[in-house]
């Protein structure tokens, strides 16, 4: 999780002294974005950090065009969520402030460094997004030459407590680790021994196999060691002193093959294809009703529905019944709902919806679904077919009091002036004025119109 010796220079280069100071914060960032990949911002991230904690950044303005490239390598998303949030958290409100009055401040390994007024306003007006475009089009330089306000104070809280939640799901031991990079300042400096260029020691510790960007030392866990369990008496099963009184047992059924599960899915393959003989529908009924769990293995998934409910409608019913308790009937319901109508896929439903409560939803979808079927059907013949089985069918439902016919009277009504020519359309019609009639208020939506139509 480090970056190349050639990235670290190229990095190096962009935040370089003379560079910064011919570049707006903008084209800065800009030309971060431009040379790295997103795949390598967190280690971009990862390596200013590690440059701002340990004090190998030069000058001032450098530090500010670094704050400002971490802050924009994630430009476009919520800052709060990003990985280098709590960073800028630290930067404003450093822990030392925390420290009584008139104590000295702490300094800590890997400290972040303290920030200038001038700096701390910017940093406060860059998370805020206050004039940030305006603000990035400036050079560093003219950011911490410019007038800070009396007040820039802002309220951060919900992006406080947005990582305060972070990292109370880390566990506690993270938060004890310290920085493998200690700096170790020489108070007697040997003036004739060259100095150690402060790139050179970034490089080498940002890059690398083994780079300590992202390390910490962290103390080892140490507990007590559990007391040994005494087993004079929970073990004595390892040497029974009493052989008659531990007999051992077999498993009568172990390794005969499961003939009544192999035939049932046997049957249900063939289920999926052709119609059943009776004796094998039979047989693959009695089956389902002596193991229960069975359906649950027989191979039946919710596209090959469709299949056991042209071939096999009966067998389909019996199946359906037995997984109404499934996690997955409302994919089976989806799956009966929108496949194509037929004499047998109404069979199912009219007999699912008088043995079981089936979702209100799922029966009105489904009674949607067969009308718009009969209006798109293009055979005159099919389609007064259909008309004549939807008729019938819906009213099963009405007489059964499985549905409220108010509630699709509009669609009901206009399907039967539609296809007022067919007879059963004609007598579906009669039972919804009987019920208007029988029932005051229960139906009230007729018109004038289209009672004549139908009447006549």
């Amino acid at each position: 999780m480090s970056l190349t010796v050639d990235q670290c220079n190229l990095l190096l280069d962009i935040l370089d002294e003379k560079n910064i100071k011919n570049h707006t914060l903008e084209a800065i960032s800009n030309e971060i974005h431009k040379k790295f990949h997103n795949s390598d911002y967190f280690k971009v991230g990862s390596c200013i950090l590690m440059l701002l904690q340990n004090d190998l950044i030069a000058t001032t303005e450098q530090r500010l065009t670094a704050i400002t490239v971490l802050y924009e390598l994630y430009r476009g998303e919520s800052f709060a969520v990003t990985p280098f949030a709590g960073v800028f958290i630290h930067l404003l409100y450093p822990p030392e402030q925390h420290n009584n009055v008139g104590a000295p401040k702490l300094e800590y390994p890997g400290q972040l460094p303290r920030l200038t007024d001038a700096e701390r306003h910017f940093v406060i007006q860059l998370i805020a997004e206050v004039s940030k475009d305006v603000l990035l089009k400036k050079t560093a330089h003219q950011v911490l030459n410019s007038d800070i306000p009396p007040s820039s104070e802002v309220d951060f809280s919900a992006i406080q407590l947005t990582v305060a939640e972070k990292q109370s799901v880390m566990p506690h031991t993270s938060k004890s680790g310290i920085p493998v990079i200690l700096s170790l300042p020489d108070k007697n400096p040997n003036k004739d021994e060259p100095e150690v260029h402060i790139r050179d020691i970034a490089v080498k510790l940002a890059t690398g196999e083994n780079a300590p960007v992202n390390q910490v030392y962290k103390p080892e866990f140490v507990t007590l060691a559990p007391p040994l369990l005494n087993c004079k008496d929970e073990l004595v099963w390892l040497n029974p002193t009493n052989p008659k009184e531990h007999l051992v047992c077999y498993d009568a059924t172990m390794c005969i093959t499961d003939l009544a599960g192999y035939e049932a899915r046997q049957l249900m393959n063939k289920a999926y294809k052709a119609t059943l003989t009776l004796p094998q529908q039979q047989q693959l009924l009695t089956e389902l009703e002596r193991v229960p769990k069975l359906v649950y293995h027989v191979g039946l998934t919710p596209p090959k529905l469709p299949e056991l409910v042209e071939n096999n409608p009966i067998v389909a019913i019996e199946v359906l019944l037995k997984l109404m308790q499934s996690k997955q009937i409302t994919e089976y319901f989806n799956v009966l709902v929108n496949m194509e109508m037929s004499l047998h896929s109404m069979e199912v439903v009219n007999r699912l919806t008088t043995t079981v409560d089936l979702p209100t939803e799922f029966v009105h979808l489904y009674i949607s679904n067969c009308i718009s079927t009969c209006e798109t059907i293009k055979d005159r013949y099919m389609q007064n077919r259909l008309v004549r089985l939807v008729c019938v069918f819906l009213q099963s439902l009405i007489r059964n009091k499985i549905i409220n016919v108010q509630e699709l009277f509009i669609e009901v009504q206009a399907f039967c002036i539609e296809f007022s020519r067919i007879r059963e359309a004609a007598a579906l019609f009669r039972l919804l004025k009987q019920l208007e009639s029988g029932e005051v208020g229960f139906l009230t939506s007729f018109t004038s119109t289209s009672k004549t139509k139908l009447d006549g």
